[in-house]
């Protein structure tokens, strides 16, 4: 995988048999109506577009059908976020690292630099580093990434195969009547909702399981052990806020609030962490525990 200086990984794209065009720029514009013209020709004049074989292209070379190029992503201007990651644990199989609240994982939308990815590559020189599961960009806390990209797969199917641990921990509103039912395991159907950020619930047999457990309380606040049994897209908080209970600075349920990109309120992170994974090594055989050095004070 190419990756330029400063860590970023390239994409590829395919240049169909099909089509025709007068230049590589043309075929881009074509191919990518979204990005304007001057932004293509300042990354062919940078050097940001190469063939397989690594050689920097001109704007105007030559349509090659059937040919494999890679170009690099380059934002005008991206969030900068201040907080800094922990790399908790590396072997020469897997990393796992500490994330801060409002870094994403990988690179999207404005997120290119800005990424727990790109930030370990950078930092480690590690260019096969891949996420072998996710936590949204809102959640602090472990994300564990492979080394060897042979064995990537295998990590990952722990997470498909449902037998990796997965323990959160959360500040959300304390509830009197709540607490003479805890812990719990609550169930639900979730889906997709009508707007992409949001999931509901609906009826039908659960697809969703939360163990939730109380670990402290004061006053309005209290502290609650999350331990899922499936991994559905914002379980967690759809299932806290079905409760009555959203976690603290949720901006999404129970009301989604439009992200101010370039303007985050740092003061306001999603109380939610991903406080402990465990799970047996498919390479080593070992038994692994990790713990998060983040605590979430009421």
């Amino acid at each position: 995988m190419k990756v330029n200086s400063e860590g970023v990984s390239a994409s590829r794209v395919y240049l169909p048999a099909d089509q025709a065009h007068s230049n590589l720029l043309s075929f881009f514009l074509k191919q990518f109506p979204h990005i304007a013209e001057g932004e293509w020709v300042s990354r062919f004049n940078e050097g940001l577009i190469l063939d397989q074989e690594g050689h920097a292209l001109a704007a105007n070379d030559a349509y090659l059908p059937n040919a494999h190029l890679v170009y690099f992503r380059r934002l005008a201007r991206e969030p900068e976020i201040p907080f800094e990651e922990k790399i908790l644990y590396q072997d020469e199989h897997i990393l796992v690292a500490d994330k801060p609240h409002f870094l994403p994982v990988t690179p999207s939308g404005l997120y290119l630099h800005q990424t727990l990815l790109n930030r370990l590559k950078k930092t480690t020189g590690i260019q096969t580093l891949s996420p072998i599961h996710r936590i949204d960009r809102d959640t602090a806390g472990l994300v564990i990434f492979s080394v060897n990209p042979n064995e990537r797969a295998q990590y990952q199917n722990l997470f498909r195969d449902r037998v990796v641990k997965k323990v959160y921990e959360a500040i959300a509103p304390y509830s009197k009547e709540l607490e003479q039912k805890l812990p719990m395991t609550y169930q639900s159907r979730l889906e997709e909702s009508e707007h992409f950020l949001q999931m509901c619930e609906v009826q039908g047999a659960p697809n969703s399981d939360t163990l939730i457990e109380l670990l402290e309380a004061q006053d309005i606040w209290a502290k609650y052990r999350l331990t899922p049994g499936s991994g559905k897209k914002h379980q967690l908080r759809c299932h806290l806020n079905a409760l009555s209970i959203p976690i603290k600075n949720d901006q999404i349920y129970p009301v989604l609030t439009p992200y101010q990109e370039y303007d985050l309120d740092f003061s306001k992170p999603l109380q939610l962490l991903a406080k402990e994974v465990a799970f047996e090594d498919p390479i080593t055989g070992q038994s692994r525990v990790f713990s998060s050095q983040q605590e979430l004070l009421i």
